[in-house]
């Protein structure tokens, strides 16, 4: 009985010693270290985050298809189309907590007027002239264009989210956005509330 126990003990120690060790290094691999990922590595990781992300739902345009709004994949992260018809809004509905988009979901309406997604095709209307900073910038500070001395990122824009990213998931992203299809897209800049 004796040697049962003393089998059962040293069998539970190793175990627990093996579930230690396996913790341990499993939380050095997790902890906030950035991966070396290779160029396709980077790519196809950011691909993934953003469409997790619905990059899409507002940085691209969209048609009307049978099932709704599908994406305009001729003209995918090219943000609000410069020629795209929009009426004016009706800001009266904002006095009753409302916010107003468009059709599209490329352009929206609030308290701090009227806001255009981005061109974040890989065209130099886009970010295709962003450095690797100015976009990391934009995202963790939300300047507009990745500027020191430029104006904030407008809403719905959620970059006080994205800004938790760490630096391999947004050199992902950033590499991906880069390997997009330009979209040539002078995208119009925000209105004030007094102009709508």
């Amino acid at each position: 009985m004796k040697k049962t126990i003393l089998i059962l003990a040293l069998f539970t120690g190793t175990i627990s010693f093996a579930l230690i060790a396996c913790t341990s290094s499993g939380a050095k691999q997790n902890d906030n270290s950035e991966a070396v990922l290779s160029q396709d590595s980077l790519i196809k990781r950011g691909s993934y985050l953003v469409n997790a992300m619905g990059c899409d739902d507002c940085h691209s345009p969209k048609t009307m298809g049978p099932n709704g709004p599908e994406l305009d994949m001729e003209h995918r992260f090219g943000g609000h189309l410069a020629n795209a018809p929009l009426g004016k809004p009706n800001t009266s509905v904002m006095k009753d907590g409302y916010m107003l988009f468009a059709m599209d979901l490329t352009s929206a309406v609030g308290p701090w007027g009227q806001s255009y997604a981005a061109n974040i095709s890989s065209d130099e209307t886009g970010i295709g002239n962003w450095s690797e900073e100015q976009f990391f910038r934009a995202i963790r500070e939300g300047k507009s264009k990745g500027l020191v001395e430029s104006r904030p990122l407008l809403p719905p824009m959620p970059w006080f989210v994205y800004k938790n990213l760490n630096d391999t998931d947004l050199k992902a992203i950033f590499a991906f956005l880069k390997s997009t299809k330009p979209v040539q897209n002078v995208v119009p800049g925000p209105k004030a509330l007094a102009e709508l």
